[in-house]
């Protein structure tokens, strides 16, 4: 198998040759077709997110065909198209793993940060978190639906059942989540970086009815926002756009420090909540609705070789909609 890997914190990913994996007992062997460019992947990179598990294969945004299974594992798995997500496994015993919320397990593994993802041409994953896909679709569509699409899910769900959603950060999971909100019904306004007219014109073209600035005041004041750039000095803001009893939702894994604020900026109860990983319930639900939906994800697919340039564009922000990797056929 062919990898990039990641050996030391703050470095660039290193392009090797590995014996392919064999997957153990409960898990299936994943020949990638394409995996998605996160921007927790950067966190990964950067240092951002503690203890990653080196040397690494980082990625979990990862669609594939199983190409071998470990036992206990029908053989009818073989062939089948699948994706794994970030949550990797679960413990199935703590108190949260026992009230149905996996995504707040005590001893998880997660996809291309404690175990190894899908920056390869192969993968060996928990056959119980790796979900059954359209074996029709493009792969390399289907790739950023495994995390931006699920985190933007759940963090709509957090959000409430609103009119007006205000979205702090447009890209991989913010132009999946605008077209879900604009299936329901839902107003999105769409708040980018000072300057980043691409952003604000795509969100527009998606279907936003109002798109600007984080400086700048929406023309209303929203039901909800959802943070999904990782600034801490968002949340003040985004908590001044929402109405009294209004909610804003902190989509990301990691965010800088949030400043001090004003109590009147939380005053009027409304609510400041996070979101943390996700659980396989809510693939369950997404998947269905994303189809329903008619999501179109807007992607730049690079060869996995060129990792570190796509994590390069997304960390300066030159991507509209999502990077792909794509191993190349063998």
């Amino acid at each position: 198998m062919k990898a990039m890997v990641l050996r030391q914190i703050g470095k660039p990913l290193v392009f090797v040759e590995r014996d392919d994996p064999r997957p153990g007992p409960g898990e299936l062997r994943i020949k990638v077709e394409a995996c998605a460019v996160c921007r927790t992947d950067l966190h990964v990179v950067d240092g951002d997110l503690d203890n990653p598990t080196l040397p690494l294969v980082p990625g979990h945004e990862i669609v594939g065909i199983v190409d071998a299974v470990g036992s206990g594992i029908a053989s009818a798995k073989l062939g089948r198209r699948v994706g794994v997500p970030w949550l990797g496994h679960t413990c199935g015993t703590c108190s949260f793993c026992q009230m149905k919320a996996e995504n707040l397990c005590d001893r998880p593994q997660f996809t291309g940060y404690t175990r190894d993802g899908g920056f390869a041409t192969h993968v060996v994953a928990d056959a119980a978190f790796a979900f059954d896909l359209d074996a029709d679709a493009d792969p390399v569509s289907l790739a950023p639906l495994l995390c931006a699409g699920l985190i933007g899910w759940r963090s709509l769900k957090k959000a409430g059942n609103g009119k007006s959603i205000g979205l702090f950060g447009f890209g991989a999971a913010a132009h999946i989540l605008t077209q879900i909100c604009i299936w329901q019904g839902r107003d999105v306004y769409a708040f980018t970086r000072s300057g980043d007219h691409a952003a604000q014109q795509f969100a527009l073209e998606l279907g936003a009815v109002w798109a600007g600035s984080s400086e700048e005041n929406a023309p209303i004041l929203l039901d909800a926002a959802i943070i999904f750039a990782p600034a801490g000095d968002l949340v003040p803001t985004a908590l001044k756009a929402v109405r009294k009893g209004g909610v804003v939702v902190c989509g990301g894994i990691h965010m800088s420090d949030i400043p001090s604020m004003p109590y009147a900026v939380l005053w009027g109860e409304r609510e400041l909540v996070s979101v943390a990983n996700l659980t396989r319930a809510d693939a369950a639900e997404f998947f269905p609705i994303a189809q329903s939906a008619g999501v179109r994800t807007h992607t730049t697919a690079y060869p996995l070789e060129r990792a570190n340039e796509a994590l390069a564009d997304l960390r300066a922000g030159r991507l509209v909609g999502a990077a792909v990797l794509v191993p190349k056929a063998s």
